[in-house]
């Protein structure tokens, strides 16, 4: 009987796919932050706002999964990342998870009988979350690209040679534009589910009308992070070494030498700028299908810049030897292994997505509805 040789690198490289395709998909479900963060600047009345919330409020559960889905796969396969990252630079990670706290608490009180606080104090929160959470996530991702200041010693323990403990990443104007990418194509995606799910001309030409400055506001920040990136020095790694050096071009090279990543970023890219094309043109209603094919393409290319082709994908400005890399960050070849075939399960996290927003949109949000329905957000 033979048995299956699958090496430990080929593992690093599967799990990395598997967290690339759960980053991807994750930004793509940050269309509810979008929608959220339009709480107060988009309807035109009270009637509008439960739409809005209600609407984007019925796939808040699905981001949640995903960021936890994303989280723990991250955390099983490199937990290196999670242990430098969370005990260095928690006070990003800590204003993010607050974020989402102050989301699920906001959906759960906002309209029950008896809520002292006030409506508007949730409306407040669920803004909070819109901002916030794409703003740091976006600016946290920015950094396997410009680095963080930290160092491990010989027992992987962390220093952080920063007193703000992560949040100086957002000094960096590269980190900042990511982040404002992010967040603008949330709430361009999030404009955009809200055309294709509420019935009400109003609230869709209010909609449309927000759409062409945020559009604006996302590929400005975009362009100047992916030029900047591309044209910047990046942290390599020697594949027989392990050491880390910067090589001008770094990612630029990456994009030429891994041309699949680049037919999959454009095709990502030009997906989403037809889809604003088709929505601010052509008034199609379903241009957030496009958007989302896009956004998850895109999102997956760039995840792939910073972790293959010996590149470090969570590298150190401050120590360069203790930059992180899919090899030296990862679980055990047992581990990896092991959890491969509990990997099997994201299909059906994929299918559940799918599933749950059929059922959820076989009917748009009416006011009648609104009206008839007790069990709202």
């Amino acid at each position: 009987m033979t048995t299956l040789m699958i090496s430990h690198l080929f593992l690093q490289n599967y799990w990395w796919i598997i967290v690339s395709v759960l980053a991807s998909f994750l930004v793509f479900l940050m269309f509810v932050q979008g929608g959220q963060s339009f709480i107060f600047t988009l309807p035109g009345n009270e009637m509008q706002k439960t739409m809005i919330v209600n609407t984007v409020g019925r796939k808040w559960d699905l981001t949640f999964t995903t960021l936890v889905t994303f989280g723990g796969a991250f955390f099983a396969s490199f937990p290196l990342f999670y242990a430098t990252s969370f005990g260095g630079a928690y006070w990003v990670w800590i204003a993010i998870l607050f974020s989402f706290i102050l989301q699920a608490v906001a959906y759960e009180f906002r309209s029950k009988p008896g809520n002292v606080f006030g409506q508007k104090t949730f409306d407040i929160f669920l803004l909070l979350n819109g901002a916030l959470g794409p703003l740091l996530i976006g600016t946290a991702v920015a950094t396997f690209f410009t680095g963080s200041r930290f160092s491990l010693d010989e027992m992987n323990r962390v220093t952080w040679a920063s007193s703000w403990y992560g949040l100086e990443a957002v000094t960096d104007v590269r980190n900042l534009a990511l982040g404002l990418a992010v967040f603008f194509l949330a709430r361009v995606n999030g404009l955009l589910y809200i055309v294709n799910s509420v019935d009400d001309e109003d609230l869709k030409a209010r909609s449309l009308k927000k759409l062409l400055p945020n559009s604006i506001l996302f590929l400005v920040p975009f362009l100047f992070f992916v030029i900047a990136i591309l044209f910047s020095e990046g942290f390599a790694t020697d594949p027989s070494t392990g050491s880390v050096s910067m090589e001008k071009y770094k990612y630029l090279h990456n994009l030429i030498q891994m041309p699949l990543v680049l037919i999959i970023f454009l095709v990502g890219v030009v997906n989403v700028l037809y889809g604003l094309y088709a929505a601010l043109f052509r008034k199609k209603n379903g241009a957030i299908w496009c958007t989302s094919i896009g956004t998850i393409l895109a999102v997956f290319a760039i995840f792939m810049l910073a972790g293959f082709n010996n590149t470090s994908f969570y590298p150190s400005s401050h120590d360069l030897q203790s930059s992180l890399t899919i090899r030296n960050a990862s679980s055990s070849l047992f581990t990896l292994k092991t959890m491969m075939f509990v990997s099997f399960l994201v299909p059906l996290v994929i299918a559940y997505i799918w599933y749950a927003w059929k059922s959820m949109n076989v009917n748009k949000i009416t006011v009648d509805e609104m009206n008839l329905n007790e069990h709202k957000y």
